[in-house]
């Protein structure tokens, strides 16, 4: 089965369009004058970034010999991660190349535990710091290549716009120079090539035409490359985006926990706990009444029998959304079509797995099916549903379509949000496909984990 995710809205808004195509565009573009900026300054960023890193790390090293080169060498690499936080400031605000910082260093703690050790432990914790050295790395690199860049950038610019404007101004070398126009070639003989008759100008200003047609893409080009020096030297490493991100993952399970269990806990209080309370208040009051009043008292023992069954069926109810226990018997085929058969709207269920995934994706599984189905009940209008489950490669694919009235809300703190958050914890996808009028499909992804 298909799935087409390209009509994802995050935003509920369809992507800009444009009238003047991109081509044209691109040469008045804030963001192409914002990438020429980036480079113009990066010339002499890069000469300052260059002479003070290596100027300062040449003498650390060469006072190593010595204790001094310790200290010497860790302020030049805690410089480094500070001009290092100079420059993606600057990516951001010029390029919009939003890159997070490395972590802080963070200095051995004595045997293993307790306070943080003294300045020495803080100057070798630097020196292990591999964020710090690809600072310094990156300040060595970075004036060559701006050098190159600010080069091709600045004479693509300039020639292009020289060129393309040359009609408007040609007139200032006739009148203020002793030239007839601007001067292609020239020897020591005073032969010389102008721009001066109506043709040769014509073509000037096609060619530059042409050129400053071309010069936003060469611009934004060189700063992509710049752009991909400040992520891959000055950003997070792979392995410490991952820590931080797995790290919010438990954040968002420790948080789904708690929520679930206080709802675990308001729905005991608030159904069955409240419910068995009057219960056992009036076998109370039947026990008293069973001498006095014995078909008083037996009616009121009925009327508990019936508030019983009814306690029941919330437990189980409840004990059901918390993890039913045909899933944990049967699976996920079975467990799906009882949720089918329990919901509002007319569900069709198919579930297609060679095997049965690990219990903890089995549950998530059932949770997003169980959650998308009480949505399209309560607020999709619909009058028939479907699921279909099966594996794709290393993926459990999940995929809920309803006929309902669409526009179903995927950001924000909408109930689809929060499943979203739940799925990402292990390394999940939702994707919701919801225009005005339906139909809805929500499509979910899972690792599947045998």
């Amino acid at each position: 089965m298909a799935i087409d995710y390209g009509t994802h809205r995050t935003a509920g808004r369809a992507p800009g369009r444009h009238r003047v195509p991109a081509l044209l565009r691109a040469p008045l573009e804030a963001r192409t004058w914002g990438a020429f900026v980036y480079l113009m300054v990066g010339l002499p960023v890069g000469v300052v970034l260059f002479s003070l890193v290596l100027t300062f790390t040449t003498l650390g090293f060469g006072l190593l010999i010595t204790f001094l080169g310790v200290p010497v060498l860790a302020a030049t690499l805690l410089m480094a991660r500070g001009l290092g936080a100079f420059e993606r400031v600057r990516a951001r605000g010029l390029l919009g190349l939003d890159v997070a910082g490395p972590g802080p260093v963070r200095p051995a703690r004595r045997g293993g535990r307790g306070a943080e050790g003294g300045a020495l432990s803080w100057m070798m914790a630097v020196l292990k710091d591999g964020a710090a050295w690809r600072h310094v790395i990156y300040a060595l690199v970075q004036l060559p290549w701006s050098i190159f860049a600010f080069t091709a950038a600045f004479t693509m610019t300039s020639v292009s716009w020289l060129l393309f404007l040359y009609p408007a101004y040609m007139w200032i070398y006739p009148t203020y120079t002793d030239q007839p126009g601007m001067q292609l070639y020239g020897d020591s003989d005073g032969k010389a090539v102008y721009l001066d008759n109506p043709f040769e100008t014509g073509a000037a200003c096609a060619a530059g035409l042409v050129l400053v047609l071309l010069m936003p893409w060469v611009v934004r080009g060189l700063a992509q490359v710049s752009g991909l020096l400040v992520t891959g030297l000055l950003g997070p490493s792979r392995l410490t985006a991952r820590v931080r991100e797995l790290e919010e993952d438990r954040g968002v399970v420790v948080d789904t926990a708690a929520a679930d269990l206080r709802r675990i806990e308001r729905e005991l209080h608030d159904g069955a706990q409240a419910r068995l309370s009057a219960l056992a208040v009036d076998l109370g009051v039947a026990k008293e009444k069973v001498l006095q009043d014995p078909q008083g008292a037996a009616r009121m023992v009925d009327d508990a029998h019936g508030e019983v069954k009814i306690a029941l069926k919330e437990l189980r109810d409840l004990a059901r959304g918390i993890h039913p226990a045909i899933l944990t018997d049967r699976g996920l085929g079975p467990a799906l079509s009882a949720l089918a058969a329990r919901s509002g709207v007319p569900v069709a269920a198919e579930v297609d797995l060679p095997a049965r995934p690990a219990p903890a994706i089995e549950g998530i599984a059932y949770f997003t099916v169980s959650e998308l189905l009480r949505n399209i009940g309560k607020h999709s209008g619909a009058r028939s549903a479907r699921v279909d489950v099966w594996r794709s490669a290393d993926r459990l694919m999940i995929q809920v379509w309803d006929d309902g009235r669409g526009g179903a809300p995927a950001a924000g703190g909408s109930g689809l949000a929060g499943l979203a958050e739940r799925l990402d914890s292990v390394d999940g996808l939702l994707v919701v496909d919801s225009p005005a009028g339906g139909p809805t499909t929500v499509t979910a992804e899972l690792p599947w984990r045998g």
